[in-house]
C-alpha cells in the first residue's frame, strides 16, 4: 500500500536513513489539504488505563479518511494520540465530514476530546513553516509517508490555540472506521524498555544539522536486534485465544510496521537496553546545548499496536505502533518548550 498519493515522489526509499535526508523530501501543492487530529489530556486517559482508546481514537482519521475515499493512497502518519494526513482540494468536503463524524464518535462512544481540524498548505506556508513529504517501504506492502518543514508542528499548535478547528457532527452519523482494530496483546521488551523518542529540531537549526544528530540516533538503534524492532520475530499474542496465526503471516504483520519514522523530526517505539538509551540521552542532550534539538524520552515494559486492515487489499495491512505506557503523548509532554531554549 502506498499512502502519498499522485502529487507526491513516485519513489520510496527502503532505507530508513534515505528519509533523514532532506534534498529527498518534495513539497505539497499550495492548494492541497491539511487535517490533523488530537487527543485532548490523552495523558490523563492514559493514566487512567485507557491507552488502547487513545490509540484507536488516534488512528482512527486515517481509517475514516481512507474508507470515504475507497482507497489510502494519501500521505498520513500516526501520532500516538492523534493523526495527521494531506489531502488533494478536491477532498474538502469529504474530510471535513469525516472528521465531524470522528469527533462526535469519540465524544459518543469513548468519552474522549478529540480535536479535529483541516487547513490549506499555503495556509502553512504564510506562516512561514512547509510540508514536505517523502516515501519509506517499511515493506512491500506497506508504504509511510514522512513529513518534513515544520508545517504539521505549526498545525498541531494552532488546533491547541483553537484555530482551524471544526465542531463535532451533531446529525448521528458515524465514521466508517471498517479495519481499524487493536487485536493484539501488548507487546513486552525483550532487551530492557520499550523507549518512547521524539525528536525535533530546535528553531532555525538547518535541515542538514539536525539530520546529522538525528543519523547517530538511529545509528544507535541499529545495532540493536533487528534495529530495535519492538515487535517479536517468533509471533505476537492475538486477544482472541481462539485465533490462530499463520507465522507467515506474522512476518507481514512485524515488516509492515511503523516503528520509526520522520514526522517534522523523529518519532520511534524502540525495544532496547539501558545502555542504548544512555548513549542516546547523551547525544540528544550534547545537540539541545548546542541548540539544535528539543526531545522527550519515556521508557515502559511493553509496546502497543493499533492495525488497520482495508477490507478492498487485506494485503495492503498497515500497523501502528506507541508505548503503553504514555508512549509518545507522555515523551511530548517531557519536551522543553521551545521558548525556553534561549533563555
Amino acid at each position: 500500500m502506498h499512502n502519498t498519493g499522485d502529487a507526491t515522489p513516485v519513489r520510496a526509499y527502503r532505507e530508513f536513513s534515505r528519509v533523514l535526508d532532506p534534498d529527498v523530501y518534495e513539497p505539497l501543492p499550495d492548494d492541497w489539504l491539511i487535517g490533523i487530529t488530537d487527543v485532548v489530556n490523552s495523558t490523563g486517559a492514559i493514566r487512567a488505563g485507557r491507552y488502547e482508546d487513545v490509540n484507536y481514537v488516534g488512528a482512527s482519521a486515517i481509517a475514516a479518511i481512507g474508507n470515504a475515499r475507497g482507497d489510502f493512497d494519501f500521505p498520513f502518519v500516526f501520532r500516538g494520540d492523534g493523526a495527521a494526513f494531506a489531502l488533494a482540494p478536491g477532498g474538502a468536503a469529504m474530510a471535513a465530514s469525516a472528521l465531524r463524524q470522528l469527533a462526535a464518535f469519540a465524544r459518543d462512544r469513548f468519552g474522549l476530546d478529540l480535536r479535529v481540524g483541516l487547513l490549506t498548505v499555503r495556509d502553512i506556508r504564510d506562516h512561514g513553516q512547509d510540508v514536505r513529504i517523502a516515501r519509506y517501504a517499511a515493506s512491500e506492502n506497506a508504504t509511510y509517508a514522512m513529513f518534513a518543514g515544520g508545517g504539521l508542528k505549526w498545525a498541531e499548535r494552532q488546533l491547541k490555540e483553537g484555530r482551524y478547528l471544526l465542531s463535532p457532527e451533531s446529525h448521528g452519523a458515524e465514521p466508517d472506521l471498517t479495519g481499524l482494530a487493536c487485536e493484539w496483546r501488548p507487546f513486552p521488551s525483550r532487551q530492557g524498555q520499550i523507549l518512547s523518542l521524539l525528536a525535533e529540531p530546535a528553531d532555525d537549526v538547518t535541515p542538514e544539522r539536525f539530520a546529522a544528530v538525528a543519523r547517530a540516533v538511529i545509528a544507535v538503534f541499529d545495532q540493536g536486534p533487528r534495529q530495535s524492532h519492538p515487535l517479536p520475530e517468533e509471533m505476537g499474542v492475538p486477544k482472541d485465544a481462539r485465533v490462530r496465526v499463520a507465522p507467515e503471516r506474522w512476518a507481514g504483520v512485524a515488516a509492515s510496521s511503523d516503528f520509526r519514522k520522520y514526522d517534522d523530526g523523529l518519532r520511534l517505539t524502540v525495544d532496547c537496553t539501558t545502555e542504548q538509551i544512555d548513549r542516546i540521552e547523551a547525544i540528544l542532550a550534547a545537540a539541545k546545548a548546542r541548540g539544535e534539538v528539543i526531545f522527550g524520552l519515556h521508557r515502559q515494559s511493553h509496546a502497543l499496536m493499533t492495525c488497520l486492515v482495508p477490507s478492498a487489499r487485506p494485503d495492503a495491512h498497515l500497523h501502528f505502533l506507541d508505548g503503553m505506557d504514555g508512549g509518545y503523548a507522555k515523551a511530548a509532554e517531557m519536551m522543553v518548550p521551545r521558548e525556553r531554549l534561549s533563555a
